[in-house]
């Protein structure tokens, strides 16, 4: 099985110029002296680091390309032809009242202090990338409109031009942070929430005192890695006088733009950006729950944790972990990820894939609840686009999974949106566009929808919010019939039942019953009664 073509692919902009490569280096099988390019390895001989990284950065999404052996596809969604479970009390079943437009598709997490969503799933970490920045708005107020949550990623604070800090290094102004959660706020309706992320470097800022004394929010997140790479956030920087301010504010900043040969080499034109790192976490029990019971102390309702595609100990850790901290939703974010910059390499080559995580997660808990302690409530994250695989994630981690964390598919209709709304203006509408119509109104399904709801509001909300809202509409539809069809009217009636395992693989890595297996007592009870 080929997995995946090493040293050559779209998103570093690389290719093999021979028709065959070998498999397991991805060389070309004729490799000639005098080639113009350009695989990797020919890239990589005079751009070096660039090639780690998919570009151009700030203008694309990426996302690996890695064919794991087992999947979600490896999982089907049973369908019964009696019952129905999760209607409101009181209902009387039948065909008048089981029909899909009456499935309940609300969730919510939390460990005393619930937070609704009006759907199972909610954005990825939208940080400190510049994708994240110059869409906030689309993504904040489609989110809000959704009833979903919205993540505002690490290092918002730390890289914000207009930060401003007191004498002991804490943060007293960022502009860029003010500007996300008020956006978010102006269209919050009490479902969902916006949570911010902390990671070694917000902590030593103080971003955690800042957005609690200043802004009042109700939820912090802790973050130990994502499933995209297991080192810090990072960015890219064009200019040398911002990768210096932020090296004096106590970043990773490589190359080392003080140094006076890297000086040189931007001057001349040979390096083009700097990266800038985060730290990485170093863990351990004690100051994990310090650390909890402080951002409690500061006055946070809530406080959540992101972790990734680490080993079976480090998941082991999130879950016990955040089971004796009472932490109020675990994220476990599998391999491969990536909704801004990520090492190419890494994405494709590090973690655990998320089925298998998620497998592992649901063994952790079981033990957990075993031993009778209860389980944080729990998001998978990790190549999540629509909503039959989130079906099958929620009934496979059942009972202890309430929603999925989606990076790039709620990301998609935020940027298709905005792009409609330029096109529009400019008159430039392309035709997979223009053979719906050439305005908003004839465009956007769910346009007189929100005009209707929102009234003189309306113009305020951005078409990319339009767009992520639309989306919202479809995977709710289409969750509706997924859920009616297993005769489930409520998310929480969804259980391990409600899926088949299509491989023998599949079904002995997350004990989900082998299709020829599953119900088969009850089966053969019906034919020999």
């Amino acid at each position: 099985m080929n997995l995946r073509q090493p040293n050559a692919n779209e998103a570093t902009g690389t290719v093999n110029r021979s028709r065959d490569v070998s498999p397991m280096s991805g060389i070309c099988t004729r490799c000639i002296d005098g080639c113009k390019g350009g695989c990797e390895t020919w890239l990589s001989s005079f751009r070096g680091r660039e090639v780690l990284y998919p570009g151009p950065f700030g203008e694309i999404t990426a996302g690996a390309d890695k064919n794991y052996p087992v999947d979600y596809s490896h999982l089907n969604i049973q369908g019964y032809a009696v019952g129905a479970k999760g209607l409101p009390e009181g209902t009387e079943i039948g065909p008048d009242t089981a029909v899909f437009s009456s499935v309940n598709t609300e969730t919510e997490y939390g460990w005393d202090k619930k937070v609704k969503m009006r759907l199972p799933i909610f954005t990825g970490a939208l940080g400190s990338t510049e994708i994240a920045r110059v869409n906030w708005e689309h993504f904040a107020i489609g989110a809000a409109i959704s009833g979903i949550t919205i993540v505002c990623g690490e290092n918002v604070c730390g890289i914000d031009p207009g930060l401003k800090l007191d004498s002991k290094g804490k943060v007293t102004e960022s502009p860029e942070m003010d500007r996300r959660i008020n956006i978010y706020k102006k269209f919050y309706d009490g479902y969902g929430e916006m949570l911010v992320q902390m990671n070694v470097e917000d902590t030593r800022l103080g971003t955690a005192e800042y957005v609690s004394s200043k802004h009042n929010l109700d939820t912090i997140e802790l973050k130990w890695g994502q499933g995209a790479k297991c080192i810090g956030g990072e960015i890219k920087v064009k200019s040398l006088e911002r990768a210096i301010e932020l090296k004096k504010r106590g970043y990773i900043v490589l190359p080392d733009p003080t140094l006076p040969e890297v000086k040189k080499a931007f001057e001349a034109g040979a390096i083009k950006e700097f990266e800038r790192h985060s730290r990485l976490g170093f863990v351990t029990k004690e100051s994990f729950l310090e650390e909890v019971d402080r951002l409690r102390d500061i006055g946070f309702k809530r406080v959540t944790l992101k972790t990734g595609a680490y080993s079976a100990v480090e998941l082991a850790m999130a879950i016990r972990f955040s089971a004796d901290a009472k932490i109020d939703l675990l994220t476990i974010d599998g391999a491969s990820g990536g909704t801004g910059m990520s090492p190419w390499p890494m994405m494709n080559e590090w973690g655990i894939p998320t089925f298998y995580l998620q497998a592992l997660a649901g063994q952790y808990c079981e033990k957990l609840k075993k031993r009778g302690i209860r389980v944080p409530d729990i998001a998978i994250a990790g190549g999540f686009s629509d909503e039959p695989n989130v079906f099958k994630s929620l009934a496979m981690g059942s009972p202890y999974v309430k929603a999925v964390c989606m990076g790039r598919a709620l990301m998609i209709p935020g940027m298709a949106g905005k792009n409609i709304e330029k096109w529009i203006k400019d008159g430039d509408l392309p035709k997979s566009v223009s053979k719906y119509g050439t305005t908003a109104e004839e465009i956007f399904v769910s346009y007189e929808e929100l005009k209707e709801k929102y009234g003189a509001r309306f113009k305020e909300i951005p078409m990319g919010a339009i767009g992520i809202y639309t989306y919202a509409q479809k995977f709710r539809t289409g969750l509706q019939q997924l859920m009616a069809g297993s005769r489930n009217f409520n998310l929480k009636t969804i259980s391990r039942n409600d899926v088949m395992a299509l491989t023998e693989e599949s079904s002995r890595i997350s004990g989900i019953p082998y299709v020829m297996d599953a119900y088969k007592d009850k089966a053969n009870s019906i034919l020999l009664d």
